[in-house]
């Protein structure tokens, strides 16, 4: 049963990295101020870790603005 729980959690937590990866790629595409070696770089680092960069993008756009 602890197996079985273990694997649920692992499905939830890649099944979130997806989710997070793909709101956060689709709003780096949707941003005509970045160049496309600027998206290239957003879109890396969304693949790799999302939700942490999610927050470092919010950031920078914002006083970039």
């Amino acid at each position: 049963m602890n197996e079985l729980i273990g694997y649920a959690v692992a499905l939830l937590l890649v099944l979130a990295h997806l989710v997070m990866a793909s709101l956060f790629y689709r709003h780096i595409n949707k941003n005509p101020r970045l160049s496309f070696h600027e998206k290239n770089d957003w879109r890396l680092k969304a693949l790799v870790f999302p939700a942490y960069y999610w927050f470092r993008y919010k950031r920078e756009q914002g006083s970039s603005s």
